[in-house]
C-alpha cells in the first residue's frame, strides 16, 4: 500500500468482513496494518452496515468493530469538520456524509483516503488524494 499518513472509508472496512469478495477482502486487511485514521462517521456507517450484513447480535458487533479499529487512530467528527465539510461541499460538490469522512481525513493531515466510492486520483485541498485500493 503506501507509507503515508492514510484514512480510509466505510466501504474499505465493510470488504474486511465480506470474505465472499477474496480480493477486496485480503486488500481492505492490508489496510488496517498501515494504522489508518478512521472518522466516527466511518465507524457509525460500518456498524450499521455489519450489523445487517453478518446478521450478528449488537454486542458482537461491537466487539469485531473494537478489534478491527484498534488497528488505527479514531477522529471525532466535531464543530471545525462539520464547518469544513459544508466548505468542501461547496467547492467539491461532495455528497454529505463523503465530505464529513473527507473534512476528518483533511483534519487529521492524512495524504490518502482509500475509498471505492470516491474519484480514484482525486486531490482534494492539495492534500488530500482519493486513490481506489481495489483497481
Amino acid at each position: 500500500m503506501t507509507t503515508n499518513r492514510i484514512a480510509i472509508d466505510t466501504n474499505v472496512l465493510v470488504y474486511i468482513i465480506d470474505a465472499g469478495q477474496s480480493k477486496k477482502h485480503e486488500i481492505a486487511k492490508l489496510t488496517l496494518v498501515e494504522s489508518p485514521v478512521i472518522s466516527t462517521q466511518v465507524v457509525s456507517e460500518f456498524l450499521n452496515v455489519a450489523r445487517r450484513k453478518i446478521n450478528k447480535p449488537k454486542q458482537e458487533v461491537l466487539k469485531k468493530c473494537m478489534d478491527w479499529l484498534s488497528f488505527g487512530e479514531i477522529i471525532c467528527v466535531n464543530f471545525k469538520i462539520i464547518t469544513n465539510s459544508a466548505e468542501l461541499i461547496e467547492k467539491y460538490d461532495f455528497q454529505l456524509f463523503d465530505a464529513i469522512i473527507i473534512a476528518s481525513a483533511l483534519e487529521a493531515r492524512c495524504e490518502i483516503l482509500y475509498s471505492e466510492d470516491l474519484q480514484h486520483k482525486q486531490i482534494v485541498e492539495d492534500q488530500l488524494t482519493i486513490i481506489n485500493p481495489f483497481i
